[in-house]
C-alpha cells in the first residue's frame, strides 16, 4: 500500500495511469497558456492506489483547465475544445477542457451562485468544491509540476473536506455521494451548516 506522504508519492500515484501520462504527454500541443490536469483523474488514482485497485477505476473523465483571459469568447474556448477532441479521440475517457478565465461568465446560470473572475488556472483549482480535490499537474521543460494547495495528508487517509465558495452544497454532496460507492472507506466531512 502506497502511503503519500509528499509530491513525488503523488506523482507516482497520478503516473501509474497511462491515460494521466497520455493527457500530460499531449497537452503542450494544444498551446493553450497555463493548463493543467486536474480533478478526478488525481485525487482518484491516489485513492486507487491506497486501495490497491486500478489507477483508473471510477475515474469518469479528464479535466483539463487552461487560463486565456485574452479572448474570452465561446468560440475561442471552443475551438480549443474541439482540438482536444481530436487529440485526444482514442483515449477511454473523455478530456474535458475549460477555459478557466470563462467561468464567471456562466457560473451562476448553472449552479445559482455567482463567482468572482478567477485569476489564474491554480486560482481555479483552489476553488474546487472539496480540499481534496485541489491538486493539478502540468508538464514543462523542467519536468511535471504539483500543485497541492492544501498539501497530502487528507488524501492519504481518505479524508474528504468542504471548500465552499463558490461551490454549492449540493455540488459537494452529489459528488460526495458518488465518491463514497465507488470508495466506502472514505470519511466524508459534512458541509457547514449556513452556507449554500
Amino acid at each position: 500500500m502506497l502511503v503519500v506522504v509528499d509530491e513525488s508519492d503523488f506523482l507516482q500515484a497520478v503516473l501509474a495511469s497511462e491515460v494521466n501520462r497520455v493527457v500530460l504527454e499531449r497537452a503542450p500541443s494544444l498551446g493553450a497558456p497555463d493548463w493543467w490536469l486536474t480533478g478526478g483523474a488525481l485525487f482518484q488514482a491516489v485513492w486507487n492506489r491506497v486501495d490497491g485497485r486500478d489507477p483508473d477505476a471510477g475515474v469518469l473523465d479528464r479535466d483539463l483547465f487552461y487560463f486565456d483571459p485574452s479572448d474570452l469568447s465561446w468560440e475561442a474556448e471552443d475551438a480549443v475544445v474541439r482540438e482536444a477532441a481530436d487529440l485526444f479521440s482514442d483515449l477511454p475517457s473523455p478530456v474535458q477542457v475549460r477555459n478557466e478565465a470563462r467561468v464567471h461568465l456562466w457560473f451562476e446560470g448553472r449552479f445559482g451562485v455567482t463567482s468572482q473572475p478567477f485569476t489564474s488556472t491554480r486560482d481555479a483549482i483552489d476553488h474546487f468544491a472539496s480540499t481534496t480535490c485541489c491538486y493539478g499537474v502540468t508538464r514543462g521543460t523542467g519536468g511535471f509540476e504539483v500543485h497541492a494547495p492544501h498539501g497530502f495528508a487528507d488524501l492519504a487517509a481518505g479524508r474528504v473536506r468542504p471548500n465552499p465558495g463558490p461551490a454549492t452544497r449540493e455540488v459537494y454532496e452529489t459528488k460526495t455521494a458518488r465518491w463514497t460507492r465507488e470508495w466506502p472507506t472514505l470519511i466524508v466531512e459534512p458541509w457547514p451548516d449556513g452556507v449554500p
